[in-house]
């Protein structure tokens, strides 16, 4: 049902060894297939599909420097060289959807199976219930950040009596017999704040949402290499291949995340007076992370015109939830009104193709009734936790007001003092 998607295309020369030369053309990489054409005919010399591959290799003989060699099926073996912007990055963008794919071949071997609108339907609330545990995860993490606001607040108040009792004894004349006392309630609120301080440490590698193996690339193209993308709760952080942290996006760095493509994006921070920290991040797995960006960075997604085949890739965003739901429940409804009135040679037929291919099997069925039932369970803990966080805001509403009153009337105080 989905399209090849087109992920990349690299500028290259193949060697065709039945005329023993080379061939300038293009190297285009889609979801799919491996493809070489020539330039002006457009012919394509070669066109083959990503599981037939047996080996992916850098070599380089006497008369051949800086290629790298397709091995397929049958032991053929195909050359490119000349390879725009270079070798390395080339290798490591065909190495990385290569090896995913053969990860999940058992899984797309399923997926290429003729599916019945049961089993379709079964997989769009399969994959929107995914969507919703990730909204979920989310939501439960930024409660977290909620209640560790509680508690740094909670110390605020509690350094505010502390300073209400030093200004008081800075007010208090020198003979009054009861300054003495005062100074002895400061030390009583060492213990709480020693509390407050170690409940509000960072968490660590608490919060991530998704990771996924990547090919990451800063500022130019041809400095492709392998990497990992995390996705947090509080931003994005970048590994290397040797999980070495490259960078950490926090979450109010992240000025715009384009998308170039359901496999591609670009993820921005706009710095004053220093260069622009941009990064480009490819994966064969990123239709996966998309979605939970989108829930993340919403505001600041751009889907670009090469990836307006997104929803057609595979991907799981709401328009094309609604579509193919639309489309299911319209088949579906079809199907019904044909059951409607059927009579005679009609009824023998319809009765003849439910048996042939049924749309709606007792085991789509079931597996349908669990997945609503996880969904509802997830509904109710979201709203449970909305309304949760909604009285923590107010509370974090009431406690800065009352926080700002006492600050103000602490500067007055500071100021009678000066």
């Amino acid at each position: 049902m989905s399209r090849d998607v087109c992920i990349h295309t690299w500028l290259c020369s193949y060697y065709l060894e039945p005329e023993r030369r080379w061939v300038p053309g293009r190297l285009s990489l889609t979801s799919r297939s491996l493809r070489f054409l020539t330039d002006g005919t457009g012919e394509a010399l070669v066109s083959l599909p990503l599981s037939s591959i047996m080996e992916i290799r850098k070599e380089g003989l006497r008369f051949i420097f800086s290629s790298i060699t397709v091995l397929e099926t049958g032991h053929v073996k195909h050359w490119f060289s000349s390879l725009q912007p270079s070798r390395n990055a080339v290798f490591s963008i065909l190495e990385h959807f290569w090896r995913e794919l053969l990860l999940s071949q058992p899984r797309a071997a399923m997926d290429a199976l003729p599916k019945t609108r049961g089993q379709e339907l079964v997989g769009l609330m399969a994959r929107s219930q995914r969507r919703l545990e990730d909204t979920a995860r989310v939501l439960h993490h930024q409660g977290q950040q909620l209640d560790s606001v509680m508690t740094g607040l909670d110390k605020m108040e509690s350094d505010l009596d502390v300073a209400d009792r030093l200004l008081t004894e800075l007010e208090s004349p020198a003979w009054w017999p009861f300054s003495s006392k005062l100074w002895k309630t400061v030390p009583e609120a060492k213990p709480r704040e020693g509390n407050s301080v170690t409940s509000c440490k960072p968490s660590g590698r608490e919060g991530i949402v998704i990771r996924i193996p990547a090919i990451i690339s800063q500022g130019t193209a041809s400095q492709f290499r392998p990497g990992v993308l995390v996705i947090l709760v509080s931003g994005l952080e970048i590994y290397d291949s040797s999980s070495s942290l490259l960078h950490r996006f926090e979450r109010e760095d992240v000025d715009d995340i384009k998308v170039h493509s359901p496999y591609e994006i670009s993820i921005h921070h706009r710095l004053i007076g220093k260069p622009d920290v941009t990064y480009q991040v490819m994966s064969a797995r990123m239709p996966e992370a998309i979605p939970v960006l989108e829930v993340q960075f919403n505001k600041k997604m751009e889907l670009l015109e090469d990836a307006l085949g997104f929803g057609n890739a595979g991907t799981s965003s709401a328009a094309e939830r609604g579509h193919l739901v639309q489309q299911t429940a319209s088949g579906l409804m079809g199907h019904i009104d044909h059951l409607a009135p059927p009579t005679g040679v009609q009824e023998d037929r319809l009765l003849q193709l439910q048996t042939r291919q049924p749309v709606f099997s007792e085991g789509d069925a079931q597996e349908l009734t669990q997945i609503l039932r996880k969904m509802k369970g997830l509904a109710l803990d979201t709203e449970a936790e909305l309304e949760r966080q909604d009285e923590s805001l107010d509370g974090v509403a009431a406690a800065v007001d009352r926080a700002t009153l006492t600050i103000d009337k602490h500067n007055w105080r500071m100021k009678r003092l000066t």
